[in-house]
Parts: C-alpha cells; sequence; structure tokens
C-alpha cells in the first residue's frame, strides 16, 4: 500500500511544456514492467518520437486526460492517462462507454508520497464526470493493491491478442 510520507500530491493536467517528461516516465514504465514484451532496449528509438507526437495530440483531445504530478525537482513526480472509448452497449455496459487507465507510473525517487493515488482519484472522478460505464486497467505486481483498494477486480473476460 502507497503511503504518504511527504507533501500533498497536487494533481494538474499536462500541458505541452510537460512533454519530454511524459516521455521519460513512460520510457520507465516500460523497463519496470520487464520481460521481452515490454523492453524498449529491444526496440529501435523510433517509438519515443512516434510517442512524442501521439502524446501531443493527446494533450487536448476530449477522451484523454493526462494527468501529472510536479516533482520537486522541476521534472515530474508522476503521470497517468486515462481514455474514453465509445463501444456498442450491452447488458452489462448500457451506455457503451469504457475508460482504460493506461501507465500509471511514479519515478522512483519520488514514490511512496500518495502521487499514484493522487492521480487514480483524479482519473476516476474524470470518467464519473463522462457517465463512464465501466474503467479497465493492467496491474503490475506493485500497483495492483492500490488498485483493488480503489475497487478494481478482476476482469471476467480472457484476453487475448494479435500483431498484424
Amino acid at each position: 500500500m502507497e503511503q504518504r510520507t511527504g507533501p500533498r500530491s497536487d494533481v494538474r493536467q499536462a500541458v505541452e511544456y510537460d512533454l519530454v517528461e511524459l516521455v521519460r516516465l513512460r520510457t520507465l514504465l516500460f523497463e519496470h514492467l520487464g520481460g521481452d514484451f515490454f523492453d524498449p532496449a529491444a526496440a529501435d528509438d523510433g517509438w519515443l518520437d512516434a510517442l512524442a507526437v501521439v502524446l501531443k495530440e493527446q494533450l487536448t483531445a476530449d477522451g484523454v486526460r493526462i494527468l501529472v504530478v510536479d516533482g520537486a525537482d522541476g521534472g515530474l513526480a508522476a503521470c497517468g492517462i486515462g481514455t474514453i472509448e465509445q463501444r456498442l452497449p450491452g447488458p452489462h455496459l448500457h451506455n457503451g462507454r469504457i475508460g482504460q487507465v493506461i501507465g500509471v507510473i511514479t519515478d522512483p525517487a519520488h514514490r511512496r508520497r500518495g502521487h499514484s493515488r493522487a492521480i487514480m482519484r483524479g482519473l476516476l472522478d474524470w470518467f464519473r464526470d463522462r457517465e463512464v460505464a465501466r474503467v479497465d486497467l493492467y496491474a503490475s505486481a506493485q500497483g495492483a493493491p492500490l488498485y483493488r483498494e480503489l475497487g478494481f477486480t478482476p476482469h471476467p473476460d480472457p484476453a487475448l491478442y494479435r500483431r498484424p
């Protein structure tokens, strides 16, 4: 469980000035997930340029919210991204609106201060305000206790993926 040992986490929406730091934190995320599937060193660096372009576009997109916490060193201490997708309504998804939490990450030098919790609460408020019927996320072993505390449970749908 994440405990607050430092100053209060002031969450704000990311702006274009934050792009370099957002790319840095996303790289840290993949480095900490481990395994060949996520290993950024196994890929060419072209993905970093593509990431910066997409993040810049998404900073002002209606269906995306990028939240950050500033670090005392002038960089970002943490970030988290939420997206909303409109799917077809169904019996367990009456309005078809699904939220996805993407890559909540705290810089190792700023951990255990409540930053991830504050970002998650901000994202969950944003999803609620937009009447999202369900919020999905993938949890690391480190993050899973926080997400469970916030009400997340294992997803009943089996997941498969394919790379074209």
